[in-house]
């Protein structure tokens, strides 16, 4: 039985282009990037080449570029950077309702120090809406972080907008670019964004490497301690391999990143199109054109979303019902309970996402499976 993958938010494959640029750096140059003999400055030039090929693809300045160890670092470090730089001029923090927890997670650790956090809602297809935002600044605002994508639904949120709004107010703007990099050009030559979180292993490099983008002049504390690396912003030996890679992914994903998006649509759209006209009682989450192109997720009434998920893994299909973050979690989506959505349709959900290798083959065969599985499912429910 030949294996779909559509489960790519979750985490890519690794491209064959980027093994082989981190191979030499496994086992033939190992330096230390902070040594000073000609093994570290060989490592070091590497660094620096990488760090040049995403600020490139990024239209970011490289002393703007800092690595770190995965998105979940990155998003950590700007939220609790900007928040214990600032708690001098106010402890309040603005979110939308529906970020990845590796921002919650650390918005609601910062309420032990006094601050407080305003969720801004999202309407039915996921998108904040700008005057709310506006509205919900105070004087003592300190940062705002809206994602630029949700990992969940795909949603594509205004952030340059909202950036500059945050900006009027004086207040920094950070943005998890996780699943949008790679996907949808980001352009920082002149946008407002403050910090942008990047993760490596959703734009085929591997786990445990990403970036945080920090606009030249904006001061956040440390989260790591403990050596001068990064220009003593971000202590720890770097991990050379995997920072080449991450490089070279940047820099293929900047070149093929117009012809695949085309591509990549076209398949969604009809992957979209074919589930909500052959599959009853089905329905697409998430705005139906500002949306990531590999990103799909639907909900089926009545339906138990882990059923789903098993029969479609036995049929040789790998998808998810949403963050695999939260995977471990029981009960509905908060991203889908924050659409609005009632449980009926918050329990049945499935995330499809495509990616470099999903053929129109696989969306034929993605669209049967779901339709064999649905009448499956829902011949049980009616019997029970």
């Amino acid at each position: 039985m030949s294996k779909i993958y559509m489960d790519h938010a979750a985490t890519t494959y690794v491209k064959p282009e980027v093994l082989e640029a981190m191979m030499p750096y496994f086992s033939e140059k190992f330096g230390n990037g902070s040594s000073i003999h000609s093994e570290g400055r060989e490592a070091k030039k590497a660094l620096e080449a990488a760090r040049q090929s995403i600020a490139q693809a990024l239209g970011a300045k490289p002393t703007e570029i800092y690595f770190t160890s995965g998105g979940s670092e990155s998003d950590n470090w700007a939220i609790k950077g900007a928040a214990f730089s600032r708690m001098d001029q106010g402890k309040h923090i603005i979110i939308s309702a529906i970020e990845h927890h590796a921002v919650l997670d650390p918005c609601h650790y910062l309420k032990k120090f006094g601050f407080e956090i305003t969720e801004l809602k999202v309407d039915e297809d996921g998108l904040i809406n700008l005057d709310d935002l506006k509205k919900a600044i105070r004087d003592d605002t300190v940062l705002v972080s809206i994602m630029t994508a949700n990992n969940e639904i795909g949603t594509i949120q205004p952030v340059e907008e909202a950036a500059k709004i945050a900006h009027e107010k004086g207040v920094l703007f950070h943005t998890d670019a996780v699943q949008a990099v790679g996907q949808i050009p980001i352009d920082l030559s002149n946008s407002a964004i403050d910090l942008l979180s990047i993760s490596g292993h959703k734009l085929y490099a591997l786990n445990g490497v990403g970036a945080l983008y920090i606009k030249d002049g904006v001061e956040i504390d440390n989260l790591i301690h403990g050596g001068a690396q990064e220009r003593n912003r971000r202590a720890g030996t770097e991990n050379i391999a995997c920072i080449v890679g991450l490089g070279k992914a940047f820099e293929l994903a900047k070149s093929n990143m117009e012809s695949e998006s085309k591509r990549l649509t076209v398949l969604r759209d009809k992957l979209i199109q074919s589930v909500l006209a052959e599959i009853p009682e089905s329905r697409l989450n998430g705005h139906p054109t500002k949306r990531l192109p590999n990103n799909v997720n639907f909900s089926f009434k009545n339906v138990d979303g882990e059923a789903i998920l098993i029969n479609l893994d036995l049929m040789g299909i790998a998808c998810s019902t949403g963050s695999a973050c939260t995977s471990a979690c029981t009960g509905p989506s908060y991203v889908l309970q924050a659409l609005g959505m009632e449980y009926r349709w918050t329990n049945g959900s499935v995330r499809l996402t495509l990616g470099a290798r999903t053929t129109e083959e696989d969306i034929d065969t993605v669209v049967g499976a779901l339709k064999e599985t649905m009448n499956r499912l829902r011949m049980i429910t009616f019997k029970a």
